[in-house]
């Protein structure tokens, strides 16, 4: 055969004989390597306004009885949580759902389990005058409490430069909420998806084919590995004793019941115990509880192994400086005492 009539050959080859696309070309098809920070158009991230941020995450003084901050639930040194399946907070009472991590958050569509807020910023002033989390009254006091203490005048200042009235509670929250936005935890997944083809093991990389085969980045991909949609819990079958509406509480539509934002599966390994509600307490379980109800599939012990062993290489670093605890700012002669009411 001359080479005219081998290349025509070649060229009749049907087009199921293609190659398939590698395991990498098919991730990258369907996930994304994790920002540095996360950015928005709203609330530029400065220096002075992360710096700002952090002090008012761990400042427990955001709470009624000056017992509860941010770091309470979301502990940075922990991955972002509390470890509990519901958090405790104004005089030890707990909310009905499971706090999740803060760490990488700024990658999701919308925050908290059933969406309710659209941005890290708005997400910020729920807990603070929830009556169950941090109890305050309401926004007018809480910046009455942050003016009080001195040291916060010069730094709102600086981080929100000519306006008249810096200390605002819409302030407070673009100050958290810019400190969220920097904490990003890149893992060896990410380093693996930028073209590092030893970043993974193979153990981890056949879990990732298994992960991508069964069916789980129908709804867990995109940079937060999860936390791009809402999806059905029990969409293929009913889950036993399921009691919270998800999404229809917000809504009160009842489309939306059971609906709840996809959580991410970034540093799951550490940020359990799992689901809306921390039902949950292994990733194992977890895993064949999603094969269940929302596959509808039995997933064998070598899968859910398997499954596992890859989420495990979503657990990223952990920033070293956000994590440390700063040193509180001296409250002033008219700060509040604590208010155990």
């Amino acid at each position: 055969m001359n080479r005219f009539a081998l290349v025509l050959a070649l060229a009749a080859v049907p087009s199921s004989f293609a190659a398939e696309p590698t395991l990498e070309e098919q991730a990258k098809g369907l996930f994304k390597p994790l920002s540095k920070q996360f950015d928005s158009k709203d609330n530029a991230i400065t220096r002075d306004k992360v710096e700002l941020g952090k002090l008012l995450f761990f400042d427990k003084r955001l709470s009624k009885n000056q017992d509860v901050s941010c770091n309470s639930c979301h502990g940075l040194s922990t991955y972002g949580v509390d470890g509990q399946p519901t958090s405790s907070g104004h005089k030890k009472q707990r909310g009905d759902r499971n706090s999740p991590s803060v760490f990488n958050a700024g990658a999701h569509f919308v925050q908290f389990w059933d969406g309710r807020a659209a941005t890290l910023e708005d997400q910020a002033k729920g807990p603070v005058l929830n009556p169950v989390e941090m109890a305050m009254p309401d926004a007018a006091t809480v910046e009455k409490v942050i003016a009080s203490i001195p040291g916060y005048e010069p730094l709102f200042k600086k981080a929100f430069p000519g306006e008249t009235r810096p200390i605002t509670y819409d302030s407070i929250a673009k100050a958290i909420g810019a400190f969220e936005r920097t904490l990003a935890t890149p893992s060896r997944f990410d380093a693996w998806l930028a073209g590092d083809p030893k970043a993974l093991t193979d153990a981890e990389k056949a879990g990732l084919k298994t992960f991508m085969t069964v069916g789980c980045t129908a709804c867990h991909n995109g940079e937060g590995v999860g936390g791009g949609m809402y999806q059905k819990l029990g969409l293929v079958a009913a889950v036993p004793g399921l009691k919270d509406e998800g999404r229809a509480k917000v809504t009160k539509n009842a489309a939306d019941q059971y609906f709840f934002k996809v959580p991410s599966l970034r540093n799951c390994e550490k940020t359990g115990p799992y689901l809306h509600d921390g039902s949950l307490t292994s990733l194992e379980d977890t895993v064949k509880f999603m094969g269940k109800y929302q596959l509808g599939r039995d997933l064998k012990a070598d899968e859910v192994a398997s499954i596992v062993t890859f989420l495990k290489s979503l657990t990223g670093t952990l920033p070293k400086d956000a994590i440390v605890e700063p040193k509180a700012l001296a409250s002033g002669k008219s700060t509040p005492r604590p208010d155990p009411t």
